[in-house]
């Protein structure tokens, strides 16, 4: 990707949503508040990302409906639903998601030196085992085989149930996508967020 891309999708901002964007929306309401609350008097964080998928509302709704259970009704805590998506944002080079959930991890009580270190992956000093185990598994559903090893999955369930599990590798699965589309449509980075320091970008494009 440049490094200040010209997007592929202009992103629906709130002032031309009709109807069947309104409909899209309200599939996750949190979401559209927490936008039309800073809209357009300041920096509406997530704004580029959701307008891109609302260029397909019918689309754009069933993403949202699924978005939602991460944001809300996940069985695992904000703080390992966001050490999950920033690794996956991360491997998947996804600048405008890693950015994002920077914001959304300090949120969730992920430390800087934590935040750091997630670029680094599992093997990095300092993580605790069941931390360094969420992020194995993102590193093995990123691979070849798309599947939690046997070893890590022994060790994930000792800490975490069956829902947990499924809501682990979903989660993954889900942000793996979104990726996809933000990197594919070049979304860019609202006006106001900080982007990647040169050095961070590099490295992410160099993993």
């Amino acid at each position: 990707m440049q490094n200040e891309p010209v997007p592929r999708i202009s992103p629906v901002l709130p002032s031309e949503w009709d109807g069947a964007v309104a409909d899209a929306v309200s599939a996750f309401p949190s979401g559209r508040d927490f936008v039309l609350a800073r809209w357009p008097n300041s920096t509406a964080q997530g704004m580029n990302g959701l307008g891109t998928m609302l260029r397909h509302p019918a689309l754009a709704k069933a993403i949202l409906t699924f978005s939602i259970h991460f944001a809300t009704w996940t069985t695992v805590s904000k703080r390992i639903r966001e050490l999950l998506i920033l690794r996956i944002g991360w491997l998947r080079r996804s600048e405008y998601e890693f950015v994002q959930h920077l914001l959304l991890g300090r949120k969730a009580g992920l430390s800087e030196a934590e935040l750091e270190r997630v670029q680094s992956g599992p093997d990095a000093p300092g993580w605790s085992e069941e931390d360094a185990d969420l992020l194995r598994a993102v590193d093995e559903l990123h691979g070849d085989g798309a599947c939690i090893e046997d070893a890590t999955w022994a060790r994930l369930r000792t800490r975490f149930d069956t829902a947990q599990i499924l809501d682990i590798i979903f989660a993954v699965g889900c942000y793996d996508l979104l990726a996809m589309v933000f990197n594919s449509a070049r979304v860019v980075l609202e006006s106001g967020l900080e982007p990647l320091e040169p050095v961070v970008r590099e490295r992410m494009h160099a993993t």
